[in-house]
């Protein structure tokens, strides 16, 4: 069983699937121009990025609070959240990692989302990538499978195989 976290957020993946933290700065050596997801996950039949955001964690000040919520759910956090695909996309395109379906996952430790909200996140992330191509036709080869913002209750309900927590809870 492997275990990421990032702060006080902490998601377990099954047994055998590998994870590497990709936005350390150093990994992927180009934290000057490029933007990076927290993680890459590599599954037998896909890779998933996954991007955490906790406005809840009080030891995050530029993630933390009612201004950062606000930011969210207007859509003014869309830019950094498709940025940081579409470098990590490339890195891993250009690296030669890119032979699988990827998903996008966004875990915002925010328990007062509504599904309402977080569907209008995801809606809004997936016009942003763009997991549709030009006049809404699918892409000849697919920039993102499935993409999603999820809260903790929606990230279990959603998908069970692999628990979030809150470390601190």
């Amino acid at each position: 069983m492997t275990v990421i976290v990032e702060r006080d957020l902490q998601i377990t993946l099954p047994a055998g699937v590998t994870a590497r933290r990709f936005d350390d700065g150093i990994l992927h050596g180009l934290s000057h121009c490029m933007k990076a997801v927290d993680f890459i996950v590599d599954l037998p039949d896909r890779v998933v990025f996954i991007e955490f955001k906790d406005p809840q964690d009080a030891s995050a000040p530029e993630q933390r609070g009612r201004d950062y919520l606000a930011k969210f759910s207007s859509g003014a956090i869309d830019e950094q959240l498709k940025t940081k695909f579409r470098d990590t996309f490339l890195y891993e395109w250009a690296s030669g990692r890119v032979n699988q379906p990827i998903d996008y996952w966004v875990l915002i430790g925010a328990d007062m989302l509504s599904p309402a909200e977080l569907l209008t996140r995801t809606e809004a992330l997936k016009r942003h990538v763009p997991a549709q191509g030009p006049l809404g036709r699918p892409w000849k080869n697919k920039l993102v499978r499935h993409c999603a913002v999820m809260n903790l209750a929606s990230w279990n309900r959603q998908l069970p195989q692999f628990p979030a927590k809150r470390l601190s809870a």
